[in-house]
């Protein structure tokens, strides 16, 4: 059911996002297991029509908030409103919620607004004035920043990227997909034909059933390896948190089940660690010196530490 469901929303995106077909499933794949994405790319990359394709696929409302430095926290959360006519404070929601929220160049707000964001990616709620408002059960989050431009920002830190189930980049497409992009949108853009692929009930048994994929305990034990060789590393002066393991084992089991398997592989696991650890992990200064990047890094350890059997 969950290959066939996510095959479709895939397909559907891919007549918006052309010729990026493993960004969508991994960017899905965070999405039903209840994550977040950080995507980090130049302008013009197709990271907000991703999501709003992405939300038009599934029949979700869709928000998206520009970042500013002059953004306040109640910008995003809500405030409350008197009332005069009932003689009492109102709360009055912000566009936080929704079901996808895309943060647009969230590292152009200042720090107190950026951690306006982190109950609600934590916890689905937003607590103002010693009141809790429940969020939607499909809340998401996909963040954007252009990683080569620093003038005007605020990184995020890393209490913060840890809160992001995985970080990618869409990147610039073939010569052959670009040209698709010229053709499709040389009258109008083609997400405004794209069509409506799921629902709400859908969506939840999908969820359900990504919670019910078959883990054995030598997968968890591959993890937990991998994890504490980031600790260890010499190229690494942060490794990954315990929250690096969960992110993998949540996403390698929705990969597994949008490959139409009811059971977890080892390869799934390679395939989304280098999106689930490498916004965790910091490496060292000689490792900078020497150019290693954080990709090359985290190659290495899965090269090295050994696939756990039974």
């Amino acid at each position: 059911m969950i290959e066939k469901w996510s095959k479709q929303i895939i397909q559907n995106v891919s007549n918006v996002i052309q010729g990026k077909q493993g960004e969508i499933q991994l960017v899905l794949a965070a999405f039903i297991s209840g994550g977040h994405v950080l995507l980090e790319d130049v302008p013009g990359t197709g990271k907000t029509m991703l999501a709003r394709a992405i939300a038009k696929s599934l029949d979700l409302s869709f928000r998206r908030i520009q970042f500013t430095p002059d953004l306040l926290p109640t910008d995003i959360t809500g405030l409350s409103i008197y009332d005069r006519s009932s003689e009492q404070f109102q709360f009055r929601g912000g566009p936080i919620f929704t079901d996808f929220l895309l943060a647009d160049e969230i590292n152009r707000a200042t720090p107190r607004t950026q951690s306006a964001l982190l109950e609600a990616m934590g916890e689905k709620q937003v607590t103002m004035d010693g009141t809790t408002y429940p969020m939607s059960e499909f809340f998401f989050v996909i963040a954007t920043q252009n990683p080569i431009e620093y003038e005007g920002t605020f990184p995020l830190p890393e209490a913060q990227m840890d809160r992001f189930m995985i970080r990618l980049s869409l990147g610039y497409p073939d010569t052959e997909s670009e040209e698709l992009v010229l053709s499709k949108g040389q009258v109008k853009h083609p997400i405004l034909d794209l069509e409506t692929i799921s629902d709400v009930k859908a969506i939840q048994d999908v969820c359900n059933a990504v919670k019910k994929i078959k883990v054995s305990g030598s997968i968890h034990r591959y993890i937990v390896s991998l994890v504490q060789e980031t600790r260890n590393h010499p190229s690494l002066l942060l490794g990954s948190s315990p929250r690096g393991g969960l992110a993998t084992l949540h996403m390698a089991m929705a990969i597994a089940s949008i490959e139409g398997r009811d059971y977890m592989l080892p390869d799934d696991v390679k395939r989304v660690f280098p999106y689930t650890v490498g916004h965790r992990v910091i490496p060292t200064i000689e490792s900078k010196i020497r150019r290693e990047s954080i990709p090359e890094i985290l190659k290495k350890i899965l090269d090295k530490v050994p696939v756990i059997t039974e």
